[in-house]
């Protein structure tokens, strides 16, 4: 058997090596033409970490080496190490991404069944299912995808918030200074209600109450307590004000500064 020619090698080494870049060009501009794709939906159900351009090669190598290519080879074209490359094998996952997965899952969740929260009552929601994590966090993510408040509006191109606020604030009054100011005083029975949220910390844990007061004759007219601050409190708290005064209360005012959790689309009985 006659050995190959010093040539030869050099041409089936070149050969080796056009097939490596090619593949590379082809996995680049694949990848490039991703970021000019229109964004996925702001709800995706996992959040996947941003990976360096380096780590995004290794798939590459791997489906060359499973094609006959020394893995040495395919490094050296692609200006790679060997072992980073080996501990991306072992595990191509790292566990900081699964940890930051389970944790965006549980923020979607909260953001699912409230989406007035803003990104800190997210992560109280998410504290409470076992994923605890820093507000800092809680915010990159929920920023990364997207999920924000639906009360939140995002400025303008200006730099501005646009407009006022897409409610009336029935209770604020001009003096003769020309300043804003609230006044809480009601003629009768039924004509304004004014209602808070207030957390007390217990030996079990936190403890919200809802109240509900009528401006006219001072009386508490409903209340509920629970132990999570979700839409459902106040609603409770409404609802049991409704039913002792009858049943008939049209054209009363509720005002409140706990708008996140009293404003929610989702619940016909508040609107």
């Amino acid at each position: 058997m006659v050995a190959p020619s010093r040539y030869r090698c050099r041409q089936q080494a070149g050969q080796v090596h056009g097939r490596v870049r090619r593949a590379a060009r082809a996995q680049t501009s694949d990848s490039s033409a991703g970021t000019r794709e229109r964004s996925p939906a702001p709800c995706r159900r996992l959040f996947i970490a941003s990976e360096p351009a380096v780590k995004r090669l290794y798939p590459l190598v791997r489906e060359l080496a499973a094609d006959g290519i020394p893995v040495a080879v395919s490094c050296r074209v692609l200006k790679l190490s060997r072992q980073p490359y080996y501990r991306w094998l072992a595990a191509p996952v790292p566990e900081a991404d699964v940890i930051e997965a389970y944790r965006a899952n549980a923020l979607f969740d909260a953001h699912r069944d409230d989406p007035e929260f803003g990104y800190r009552y997210l992560a109280d929601e998410a504290e409470a299912v076992g994923q605890t994590m820093a507000v800092r966090t809680a915010w990159r993510l929920c920023s990364h995808n997207s999920w924000f408040s639906v009360f939140g509006k995002g400025k303008a191109k200006n730099g501005k918030r646009p407009g006022p606020p897409v409610h009336d604030d029935l209770c604020a009054v001009v003096d003769a200074d020309g300043r804003t100011r609230h006044e809480f005083k009601a003629e009768g029975v039924n004509q304004l209600w004014l209602t808070d949220i207030s957390e007390h910390n217990t030996d079990e844990g936190k403890l919200y109450l809802c109240a509900i007061k009528d401006a006219c004759s001072g009386r508490i007219v409903g209340y509920s307590i629970s132990s999570r601050m979700k839409a459902r409190l106040a609603v409770d708290a409404l609802e049991m004000g409704v039913a002792r005064r009858g049943g008939d209360v049209a054209g009363c005012v509720v005002h409140s500064d706990y708008a996140e959790v009293f404003v929610n689309p989702r619940n016909p009985c508040l609107s």
